[in-house]
């Protein structure tokens, strides 16, 4: 059969023709003149695809992340050499820790001034290099415009398949402005790897001889139906369940097996439960440090208890740990496979599992704190969303309050609900949260944020209202000082606080500065719920300023009592 021909049009239109067939509608990014045959794309296909022009590219490449979380597709973000490259390089790093697929675009300098060190000119296949380590699954830089289609579907195959990630083209700007009549390339969809047989039968031998089995849940490529088939097998086998950090929506929080997330402030209980299970089944996550408390509950390269590894990349399984049971699949074919595994009548851990569920449910219950209670201020925005509300956060302690008591009601009943940055980025809350109310509408937005996160990507909120975002929130923790470095210096050097102090501007004021509608500044737990019910009722996006000691550094603990215990430590002789 031959291909129908293709009018002649410029590159950089036939670029944004080939991002619609792969179902693309909206593209983050910031302006470049590196770029402009792609910007003129954009308008020539207006009615099919929209460029979200954002205020930063750290903050474009945060949204294009989000949008890759809530899609499973790769987000798509377009940035100009150099200093819009380098700013959105913390938005790559995050998509390849988190293993996010994502597709960055960065203009680059015309090919006749190659190597000549021109304005903004940088090589990107060493700069996001990829490996094991590096910043990207693939860099290249297209050179003949007629290539340019297959480079496209190359890159989503790359983003998609196996562990999902970043990928980086380059386009120099004579290559985006020249004729081609190359066409499109069909839909890109990721090919799926499956357990073998053998495999999933020597999966359930050692299961069934197991005595204290444990389930961490968690990593990228989940879909509503493979969460659906994980809570199947959990039930039949009767395990506990914990999620991977920042995972939690990949299982019902709610379900009567579920344990508790794996993470930063793991509850005490679940980390010895972990530690103390004779196998451990990892079913998607990459065993990182924050999932295995620093390798400390899962200690490589052979950990004490008996490892089974599912994950979708192969390069990840043996990496760090020297698993009993390695099998390569992808999770939309490795949960119904699970969930087809022969479980026995009254498997003998039944107890244990209902211990692990106690625990989480004991863990839910906070020390009461005043004036102000942020478990408090979970609990009541619990009660008053809707059940598919998405949340965002970046990285500090506050994060802590919404992980120990939001229950996220898991992918298979309303879609993905957390978007968090597994690699601690912080400014990444607030970006990915304009990005989820531009690109779900129809779904609240909540965004929780430190004061020093808040401000790393604060100029998105001009993004927000230039887009028309309206079911947004942010509340903003204000505690005037980077808390997770503080509670670190108390720890480390008692009464040596040294940068971690914050002079802050009046959030509200900023807000409103913006065309947000914002609160007065919340001092106590009484004054909360009035003014989230407010801000729900805004009909624009809403900031809510909350004023926290700094003494109430964790959902835990304060620094007042890790100074203390620093202080003790130091003075016991050696």
């Amino acid at each position: 059969m031959t291909a129908t021909p293709t009018a002649s049009r410029p590159a950089g239109h036939a670029l944004i023709e080939a991002l619609i067939a792969q179902g693309v509608s909206t593209a983050f990014g910031v302006p470049g003149e590196s770029f402009l045959a792609a910007l003129d794309g954009f308008y020539e296909h207006r009615d099919k695809i929209r460029f979200i022009a954002c205020r930063h590219e750290g903050g474009a490449a945060y949204m294009a992340e989000a949008q890759g979380k809530l899609s499973g597709r790769p987000g798509i973000c377009f940035v100009t050499r150099g200093p819009g490259a380098s700013n959105a390089a913390i938005g790559i790093h995050t998509a390849f820790q988190d293993s996010t697929p994502l597709i960055v675009f960065i203009g680059q300098v015309a090919s006749e001034q190659r190597d000549r060190e021109a304005f903004q000119e940088v090589d990107y296949r060493q700069m996001f290099g990829p490996g094991t380590l590096g910043f990207a699954k693939w860099v290249a830089e297209v050179h003949d415009a007629d290539r340019l289609p297959e480079y496209v579907a190359r890159a989503f195959h790359t983003a998609m398949q196996g562990r999902p990630g970043p990928v980086v083209l380059a386009l120099p700007e004579d290559m985006l402005r020249a004729m081609t009549s190359a066409p499109v390339l069909p839909r890109i969809e990721p090919a799926l790897a499956a357990p073998a047989p053998e495999a999933l039968a020597a999966l359930r031998t050692m299961l069934a001889a197991a005595e204290r089995p444990f389930v961490i849940a968690g990593g990228s490529g989940w879909t509503p139906r493979s969460c659906e088939a994980l809570e199947r097998f959990a039930e039949a086998w009767q395990l506990p369940v914990g999620c991977a950090f920042r995972f939690q929506d990949v299982f019902d929080n709610r379900h009567p097996n579920y344990a508790g997330d794996v993470g930063i402030g793991i509850n005490p209980k679940l980390a010895a439960r972990v530690a103390e299970a004779d196998l451990i089944l990892a079913i998607g996550p990459r065993l990182g440090e924050m999932t295995t408390g620093g390798y400390e509950l899962l200690t490589p390269p052979r950990p004490a208890q008996k490892l089974v590894h599912l994950h979708a990349g192969a390069e990840e399984l043996g990496r760090v740990y020297a698993g009993d049971l390695l099998l390569q699949s992808s999770m939309a074919c490795a949960a119904p496979a699970l969930a087809a595994l022969d479980a026995p009548a009254a498997p003998r851990w039944s107890a244990w599992t209902r211990a692990a569920a106690a625990d989480y449910e004991a863990n839910r219950v906070p020390t009461p704190v005043a004036p102000l209670d942020m478990a408090e201020v979970v609990k009541i925005i619990s009660r008053l969303v809707p059940e598919d509300t998405v949340f965002t956060n970046g990285a500090g302690n506050f994060s802590g309050w919404l992980h120990r008591f939001y229950r996220y009601p898991g992918l298979r009943h309303a879609g993905r609900t957390q978007l968090a940055p597994t690699s601690g980025a912080m400014g990444y809350g607030l970006p990915a949260a304009v990005a989820a109310a531009l690109l779900e509408p129809q779904r609240l937005v909540i965004n929780l944020a430190g004061d020093g996160d808040f401000l790393m990507n604060g100029q998105e909120l001009a993004t927000a209202m230039a887009y028309g975002a309206k079911k947004l929130i942010s509340i903003v923790v204000d505690n005037g000082t980077y808390g997770t470095i503080r509670m670190h210096q108390e720890r480390e050097y008692p009464g040596r606080v040294s940068g971690s102090d914050l002079g802050n501007p009046d959030f509200a004021a900023l807000a409103r500065a913006y065309g947000w509608w914002a609160s007065e500044r919340i001092d106590t737990t009484a004054a909360f719920e009035p003014a989230f019910q407010a801000a729900l009722a805004a009909g624009r996006p809403a900031l809510i300023h909350l004023r926290l000691a700094a003494d109430v550094i964790t959902s835990r603990t304060t620094l007042g009592a890790i100074r203390a215990s620093a202080e003790r430590r130091a003075a016991k002789p050696a």
